[in-house]
């Protein structure tokens, strides 16, 4: 079975590939869960952050929006104490705000998904990159979107990292021609 040539050997990222990235997502906690990943990837590999993943899920309370967006001083310390995560002052502190900048999306729009898919028109762009070309690091609509982030209060969602999200969250589909996710 032919792959993206980026996936290495572990079991965890093969079935991200296979079965998660470029796999259109709906489901305002886990868009939300995503952003935030995306965020603390800055900086590291994704591969680092999917293996710390299960620990982010327990330490930021299954990543609900509404529980993160109270977090205190006090909470925030004991994060930087976790080894499961990137304890990076920052980051901690960008996921509170962003839950907060999240919750006030999802009272002008309804939910975060129909805020963000707006940047794609509601369904995903399938690109047909050939096998081993390099992909974009951020394009048009990404671009688009952290600025339109940054403006909501977002925190770490510069261009390159939305363009990471689209692809994590299936708005954009980037399986390479070769790889048996390629549509």
């Amino acid at each position: 079975m032919h792959r993206c040539s980026w996936v290495n050997e572990d079991p965890l990222y093969i079935h991200y590939h296979d079965h998660e990235w470029g796999v259109p997502v709906h489901d305002d906690r886990k868009l939300f869960e995503m952003l935030n990943l995306e965020g603390a990837q800055a900086g590291l590999s994704w591969y680092t952050i999917l293996k710390k993943r299960e620990s982010y899920r327990e330490a930021f309370d299954g990543w609900d929006p509404e529980v993160v967006a109270q977090y205190d001083d006090a909470k925030m310390q004991d994060l930087m104490q976790n080894p499961g995560i990137v304890r990076n002052r920052l980051k901690i502190a960008a996921a509170v705000q962003n839950a907060k900048a999240f919750l006030k999306v999802k009272e002008e729009f309804g939910t975060f998904d129909a805020y963000i898919w707006r940047f794609v028109g509601g369904k995903p762009t399938v690109n047909h990159y050939e096998h081993g070309q390099r992909l974009p690091a951020s394009t048009d609509v990404s671009d688009a979107m952290s600025k339109d982030l940054k403006k909501r209060g977002f925190k770490f969602v510069g261009s390159t990292i939305c363009y990471a999200y689209m692809q994590g969250v299936g708005m954009v589909n980037d399986h390479m021609q070769g790889c048996f996710k390629a549509n």
